[in-house]
């Protein structure tokens, strides 16, 4: 049970791996285009296409029509990645259990946006977990976890790219756990240490905005490249005299002391003075443009943060 493509490596590798994949839960086409006339599948739905995999798309998960197709398959264990909440009667048909891939340690960011969150709290680590679903969101028993470095120039992009991979490996060691009678789950409980518990709630347009004032030079970078590139943060801005929003997509700190001028070209930098220092902004997108690199953009418009 899976959508994006964040779920497609761990498919992938449990075909590769000989499982016998008796179906897959993705959700239902999106409609795209200007007219919303052209119908988009899933990343997981076309995979599972290529390989001949019966696929299920569910509008409700409580809907009987959907209940019959799922109990035919008769699966006997069901994964989750990056899907949706279960209803304990989907959940709890396998005789094996559900469990779910999560990109965080939990309990550490439960919710629908870790990668993000991690990295937004400036975090130097992360790493993915497998659990049995239960009735609450991300609270059930811990059956296997590993550990990802964050780097310092990391973006959300390369974390996620990292733990896909990582997270398949980590449902095949599961499966193959689960398979032999040795999985041993453990109540999170046992994981929870002093550091206060940070959660990982939906990201929305609002939560992306850039409030300079609320922001030290590495609480801003880390803000940015934690929603780099999707859905990206922004922040608005006058465009030859026109206010619009700007994304930003990468940015630097100068180091302390360091004169933005110095061995910059005069007008082709934007920076950002905060509390620690000056920000950099590297590559951006005005809104309605391409994104770009910041003196490419500067080279035709005049710019300033409001």
């Amino acid at each position: 049970m899976g959508t994006p493509d964040f779920a497609v490596q761990s498919l992938r590798r449990l075909v590769e791996e000989g499982f016998d994949v008796v179906g897959v839960v993705t959700m239902p086409d999106k409609p795209i285009g200007r007219h919303h006339d052209v119908l988009q599948s899933s990343p997981v739905k076309k995979f599972a296409q290529e390989k001949g995999i019966p696929v299920l798309q569910p509008e409700k998960l409580r809907d009987e029509a959907f209940l019959a197709e799922l109990n035919a398959l008769k699966p006997d264990l069901q994964i989750v990645v990056a899907f949706r909440m279960l209803p304990q009667v989907v959940w709890a048909l396998p005789p094996l259990g559900t469990f779910n891939l999560h990109a965080a340690l939990l309990p550490q960011y439960r919710g629908a946006a870790p990668i993000n969150w991690a990295i937004i709290n400036g975090d130097t680590e992360t790493g993915v977990t497998t659990f049995f679903l239960d009735e609450q969101i991300d609270t059930g028993r811990i059956i296997l976890q590993e550990h990802t470095p964050i780097a310092p120039d990391d973006c959300a992009e390369d974390v996620h790219d990292k733990m896909m991979m990582q997270g398949a490996e980590l449902v095949i060691k599961t499966v193959r756990l689960i398979e032999s009678g040795e999985a041993k789950a453990t109540d999170q409980s046992q994981f929870v240490t002093d550091e206060p518990l940070r959660p990982a709630p939906k990201i929305f347009k609002d939560t992306c905005q850039i409030r300079w004032k609320e922001h030290t030079l590495k609480s801003a970078y880390d803000f940015i490249r934690g929603l780099s590139p999707y859905p990206a943060a922004w922040t608005p801005v006058l465009a030859n005299g026109k206010e619009t929003e700007m994304k930003v997509f990468r940015a630097s700190m100068l180091p302390e002391g360091t004169h933005p001028d110095q061995g910059r070209e005069a007008g082709s930098r934007l920076h950002i003075l905060l509390p620690g220092g000056y920000l950099s902004l590297d590559e951006v997108q005005l809104s309605g443009k391409k994104r770009m690199p910041i003196a490419d953009m500067l080279r035709g418009t005049k710019l300033s943060i409001i």
